[in-house]
């Protein structure tokens, strides 16, 4: 499911204009990236956690030269699934739901999932 798939399911259910479900939509997702900004805790009651963890600077490898890389320590916002949500997804046996763990990098690149990008700016 995509954001405009999201919009479009929230005008359906509550009988509102695209534009204004947009805006419904928008401001959760916004409302959650400031809250990580911050480096508050948000909970979805059955559906997840959102928190920052900070990962230390290390050095790498340059996969093509095998020359070490220093790596910088940053702040990555981690999604925990809920217990019923992890129970919907792995009944559904997707090999991408399985996993229970969703991880977004500062520039909003996804790590493993196909979730939404709900933390494009961190």
């Amino acid at each position: 499911m995509t954001k405009a798939d999201l919009i479009e399911e929230v005008s359906r259910a509550l009988a509102i204009p695209r534009k204004e479900s947009e805006v419904i939509v928008d401001t959760i997702f916004n409302t959650i990236r400031h809250s990580l900004r911050r480096a508050d805790k948000v909970e979805v009651r059955g559906f997840g956690n959102f928190r920052i963890h900070q990962r230390g600077a290390r050095v790498g490898r340059n996969p093509k030269t095998g020359a070490p890389v220093e790596v910088p320590a940053k702040k990555i916002a981690h999604t925990l699934k809920a217990f019923p949500m992890s129970e919907m997804t792995s009944a559904a046996g997707s090999a991408a739901a399985a996993s229970s763990m969703v991880c977004f990098s500062q520039k909003g690149a996804l790590k493993r999932s196909t979730f939404l990008p709900l933390c494009a700016e961190i």
